[in-house]
């Protein structure tokens, strides 16, 4: 089954970008995934193609409108019922390797990239659009992003990476980042690969390697931390449920 993306965006020159290079590239060559960018000015009515207007109650820039952003979703509904929609905006929910790992199952997705101020707000609760983020910061519209989402998915694919177990010690794969690399020469400017890893002890190698992933999430991602050491100390929901029926 290929991964079909459709993409609704003023910029369709923009697909597939630096997806039509190296492993993205060569699985599109290969038809792992389909790219299908769209333009929302096809979907405007008026001889400007317009696909925006100013803010209901004043204020700066320009709001994209819902009466052409719901023909173009409709659109892409009607070729990819199946496929979630989603749209790339600062206010959604942000983008977790979870996530991507459920899109990256499917059958593709609907991507909606907005520009100026936003969309109006309307278009959220008449379609269903799932509203996500890559992050506090503010890209100038959302096809960065998409490119962004899509290259997380894509490398998952079946075929994508070469070996299936390719992504499973990689960061936020098991809440942890990932743990240090080393490659040769065995020194380089006075530093050492570490012992450990010069032993050929694969137990100790993969104790180290744990302990280096959790020693540097705590330190540098402290949120990833807690949320890992809570996950761990939480007992099985037929534990909870016999200790409350006590």
């Amino acid at each position: 089954m290929t991964f079909a993306a459709t993409i609704l965006t003023l910029y369709p020159e923009m697909f597939p970008g630096p997806l039509g290079v190296s492993l993205a590239g060569r699985a599109l060559a290969e038809g792992k995934w389909a790219c299908d960018p769209v333009q929302i000015r096809d979907f405007a009515t008026d001889r400007h193609r317009s696909v925006d207007d100013t803010p209901a109650g004043g204020g700066a820039g320009m709001v994209m409108r819902a009466d052409v952003l719901s023909r173009a979703v409709d659109h892409a509904l009607a070729r990819q019922p199946a496929a979630p929609v989603l749209a790339m905006s600062p206010r959604g929910k942000p983008l977790a390797q979870q996530r991507v790992r459920e899109l990256a199952d499917g059958p593709g997705v609907t991507i909606l990239c907005g520009r100026f101020e936003g969309i109006d707000e309307r278009l959220f609760e008449a379609r269903p659009i799932e509203l996500v983020s890559i992050g506090d910061y503010i890209l100038s519209g959302g096809e960065m992003a998409a490119l962004t989402l899509l290259d997380a998915c894509i490398r998952l694919l079946p075929g994508v990476m070469g070996a299936p177990d390719s992504g499973d010690d990689e960061s936020f794969e098991t809440g942890l980042l990932e743990y240090p690399h080393y490659t040769r020469p065995a020194e380089w400017e006075g530093r050492m690969i570490p012992e450990v890893l010069r032993s050929g002890d694969h137990a100790r190698i993969s104790a180290w390697r744990k302990s280096m992933a959790e020693t540097d999430t705590r330190l540098r991602r402290p949120d990833l931390w807690e949320r890992h050491e809570g996950a761990r100390v939480q007992p099985p929901s037929g534990a909870r449920r016999q200790k409350k029926e006590r």
